[in-house]
């Protein structure tokens, strides 16, 4: 079918006619693990909406229930809205799972089906996401992500100096199992990538307040400039006592877990944070991505999206307050057997193809059936 013509783009609502969800477990490559959980296994939901003779994608990293709930619940709610608003469908999900609870399963299926919509609406005004949303960059920053718990000295310096010889500038590890033998891995990631790459650490929240102050100053020996979730996301008295007296060079960085816009605006508002977290597989979706754009820069504060690279690369070159995009090992390996289109790694950047529709992901639906749940 051909886009849209202007006048049916001014006067015509275009009706929600189908959502689909499927679900897909895919092993990880090797036994993963963080300073507070550990895995073998990812599971990817996977929303398809189908309006005007296009079909819109978008995905959530979460469990089966999640699909259950699109299927069962939401799909409903927007089925005969129209396409060309999902701020208004967006709106009509959150009312709908009030008494559910909203941070959890609810908002991650929220995310998937709201993606999914955006991308519908791009397509079908035959424009790539980030043009309708606005660019104001060429393409996302990214850095290297992974440095798992349960890597050898050999596997964490192998996989942190690969990405630094792909070109891109920062790499992320994992620490929180143990004080003394992170430190030991923070100096081998540091002579794997040399003295000039940015380093960057997480602890999923693993440390006491008083043990993430020590290893922050521990960590300064070797230049470390972003340490995230030093303490819970929800201890912000205890993230804010660690950005004041962390190392200046040294950003505080949390929000991965965040459900709601009202999450978003308590930790600003709490000055927990040198840098803002956001997922847009589970904030909300692109309407509340941008939401939460807004308030970071209504606080003065960068923005940075959570895993998920392919879904992130349209809406982190239409945001402004915008640092980085995380390039998650587990992510960047699923969606590249999942989908064409992924975003081309340019200088370090993730750049979205300007010459397709949508975020410009296709489902390859063979592959992807091998793994379905």
């Amino acid at each position: 079918m051909t886009p849209l013509s202007l006048m049916q783009r001014s006067s015509d609502s275009v009706p929600i006619e189908r959502i689909e969800v499927a679900s897909y477990i895919v092993p990880t490559d090797f036994p993963e693990s963080d300073g507070t959980a550990e895995w073998d296994r990812t599971t990817l939901v996977i929303v398809r909406t189908r309006a005007g003779g296009q079909e819109g994608l978008g995905y959530t990293y979460a469990d089966e229930p999640t699909a259950r709930l699109i299927h069962g619940l939401l799909r409903t709610v927007i089925q005969e809205m129209d396409a060309m608003s999902p701020p208004a469908a967006y709106m009509a999900m959150w009312r709908r799972v009030r008494n559910l609870g909203r941070p959890g399963i609810c908002s991650m299926a929220i995310s998937a089906v709201d993606c999914s919509l955006w991308d519908l609406k791009a397509r079908l005004l035959a424009v790539p996401l980030v043009t309708l949303l606005g660019q104001v960059r060429t393409g996302a920053p990214i850095y290297g992500s992974g440095g798992f718990t349960s890597y050898s000295d050999e596997q964490l310096a192998k996989q942190l100096s690969g990405w630094i010889e792909q070109g891109i500038g920062s790499v992320k590890m994992k620490i929180g199992r143990d004080p003394d033998a992170d430190v030991h891995r923070v100096q081998i990631a540091r002579e794997a990538i040399g003295p000039d790459a940015g380093l960057f650490v997480d602890a999923n929240g693993a440390y006491s307040q008083k043990q993430a102050l020590q290893q922050a100053n521990r960590f300064a020996d070797f230049n470390l400039s972003w340490f995230e979730e030093p303490v819970s996301s929800d201890d912000l008295e205890g993230l804010h006592l660690i950005r004041n007296r962390a190392p200046v060079n040294m950003d505080i960085a949390a929000g991965e877990y965040g459900y709601e816009i009202f999450y978003f605006r308590r930790m600003l508002s709490a000055g927990a944070v040198d840098v803002q977290q956001a997922d847009v597989t589970r904030c909300g979706g692109i309407s509340a991505f941008l939401q939460v754009a807004a308030l970071c820069q209504a606080h003065n504060i960068p923005l940075s999206g959570h895993t998920a690279p392919a879904q992130h690369t349209h809406v982190a070159c239409a945001v402004t307050p915008f640092k980085n995009l995380e390039y998650f090992h587990d992510h960047v390996r699923i969606e590249r057997m999942f989908f064409e289109g992924f975003p081309k790694l340019v200088n370090g950047e993730l750049r979205p193809d300007l010459s397709r529709p949508g975020m410009g992901l296709e489902l390859k639906q063979a592959d992807a059936e091998k793994f379905a749940a």
